[in-house]
């Protein structure tokens, strides 16, 4: 009987079949399904959108990638237009990642489309409990978290 060594490691993985895949193999969270799938320097973008300036470092772990993989992102959103790299202010070593104009415009025109697909459907009147709700919700959890520090 061969033993596990003597397969080849894709052998191994169809035997064990999709589900058991070990985890270097999989995906980035970020980049599975959907349209980040198709576009990971959307999901830079739109991380950038949520934190503003940041490391590649950071934008890696982020999105759950290797630093070489956002290194490529980046030069590419940096060719078209949409970050620059700047110097970090206070690491000498470290690069921010800063999303220009167009790269700005492009996140608040992808967020308008999301909000426009999550709410279209939405009565004025709905969605303006909805947001009441919700405001009164993070006022809330704004207390409590100040409350426990």
């Amino acid at each position: 009987m061969p033993s596990r060594y003597d397969e080849h490691p894709d052998q191994r993985r169809a035997r064990q079949g999709a589900g058991t895949q070990h985890a270097r193999h999989q995906r980035p969270r970020a980049l599975r399904g959907g349209r980040a799938d198709e576009h990971p320097a959307r999901a830079l973008l739109w991380q950038l959108g949520a934190t503003g300036p940041s490391t590649q470092r950071d934008l890696a772990a982020a999105l759950e990638v290797s630093p070489r993989n956002i290194t490529g992102l980046v030069d590419g959103l940096v060719a078209s237009g949409h970050v620059t790299r700047e110097p970090h202010p206070t690491d000498r070593r470290a690069t921010l990642v800063t999303p220009s104009a167009k790269g700005s415009a492009f996140v608040a025109e992808l967020q308008r489309s999301h909000a426009e697909q999550l709410f279209a459907d939405m009565g004025e009147r709905r969605l303006s409990g909805f947001v009441a709700a919700l405001d009164d919700t993070l006022t809330r959890f704004a207390n409590l978290a100040d409350e426990t520090r």
